[in-house]
């Protein structure tokens, strides 16, 4: 098996794992950056001479390619980078992961899209209602995670694992995702990855007339900063934060509402999902507010008894794998892993060369 190093190079923070040939793990994070270069120095300092064999680079958006991953030539990577305008909070670090990886190691660079597992989706999922000939549809993202727990419901759930399952993928970027036979069939991000429901700093879907209304207020450059940094949670609690810990922690009532706002937005969204497929039979909580806060997911699921599923709240405040009475449809919670996944499309690649 060869060495591996997945990178997931964001707009502030990096995440890296080693995954060496004699199947040992090693993780690596670097947050709160504002340079990434000596991010990159010290994880090269932290490798203490493993040089791994080929790296595979989280890319939250790979256009309209249907693969999984590519090896990035000096055309991929040309390709790449017309796509930043697509999601220019996350495509900007992802970038600049790769080519600092290039430049330090002599080995295959691999990018990993999130955007390919919803390639599956029908038309029915993928169309915008607007005309054809702009070209522009929904893409869908948090692939990679949304992959990876796949891979793992066939385990945790056995033959039901085909079922009609939503998986909440929670975190300051959220989204959510609608399987069935373990494929995309649907999810609430769209064109770019701020759409959907409520995030940190992105709102989600809106009314196409604030954006015009918005667009008539500022200049392009800002309107944009505004729509990826300054809405969401952050907006609804009047500036006070874009953290979920930070919102739960907090006594104030914007803070109080922001969290209320949340919650009801992903809970309809299950039901929405639920209702395009006729009926749920599990739901998967994962992402870093999904798995980590049981409070988010006991106000989210105290709504959803009218489609059969039941909390149990012990077991809840444990974080425990299963969280569901024992009356009711399955309700899980696993742990996200992007970088496993990066792994088994690295080991693929590698096979196949």
């Amino acid at each position: 098996m060869p060495s591996i190093l997945t990178i997931n190079s964001g707009s502030s923070s990096i995440k890296a794992s080693l995954f060496s040939a004699d199947g040992s793990r090693r993780d690596f994070r670097y947050g709160h950056l504002r340079d990434h270069v000596p991010a990159f120095d010290q994880l090269i300092r932290d490798l203490a001479g493993n040089t791994p064999d080929i790296v595979g680079h989280r890319f939250v958006h790979g256009g309209d390619i249907t693969d999984a991953a590519r090896v990035v030539d000096d055309a991929e990577l040309s390709r790449l980078k017309n796509l930043v305008q697509l999601a220019p909070l996350h495509l900007p670090g992802n970038l600049m992961g790769l080519e600092l990886c290039r430049a330090r190691f002599g080995v295959p660079q691999l990018a990993c899209f999130d955007t390919a597992f919803h390639a599956t989706m029908p038309e029915l999922a993928k169309r915008l209602p607007i005309p054809a000939s702009y070209g522009l549809r929904r893409y869908g993202f948090h692939g990679l995670n949304y992959a990876h727990i796949a891979s793992v419901l066939p385990g945790l759930l056995g033959a039901a694992a085909s079922g009609n399952i939503v998986v909440a993928h929670l975190g300051s970027g959220a989204s959510l995702c609608m399987l069935r036979e373990l494929r995309s069939q649907d999810t609430t991000m769209g064109y770019t990855p701020a759409g959907g429901i409520t995030m940190g700093t992105r709102s989600g879907d809106l009314d196409p007339g604030v954006m015009l209304e918005l667009a008539l207020q500022h200049d392009p450059a800002t309107l944009r900063d505004i729509v990826f940094h300054r809405m969401g949670l952050l907006a609804l609690s009047d500036g006070e934060s874009s953290e979920m810990s930070d919102l739960l922690d907090s006594a104030s009532q914007p803070a109080r509402f922001a969290v209320e706002y949340f919650c009801q937005q992903v809970s309809g969204a299950i039901g929405s999902l639920a209702a395009k497929a006729g009926g749920l039979d599990a739901i998967v909580f994962t992402g870093g507010i999904g798995e980590n806060s049981a409070e988010i997911r006991q106000r989210i699921c105290a709504k959803l008894a009218f489609i059969g599923f039941f909390l149990d709240l012990s077991a809840n405040k444990l974080c425990a794998t299963r969280i569901s009475l024992p009356d009711s449809k399955p309700l899980l919670v696993i742990k996200a892993d992007e970088e496993d996944m990066m792994r088994k499309l690295c080991v693929t690649q590698a096979e196949n060369r």
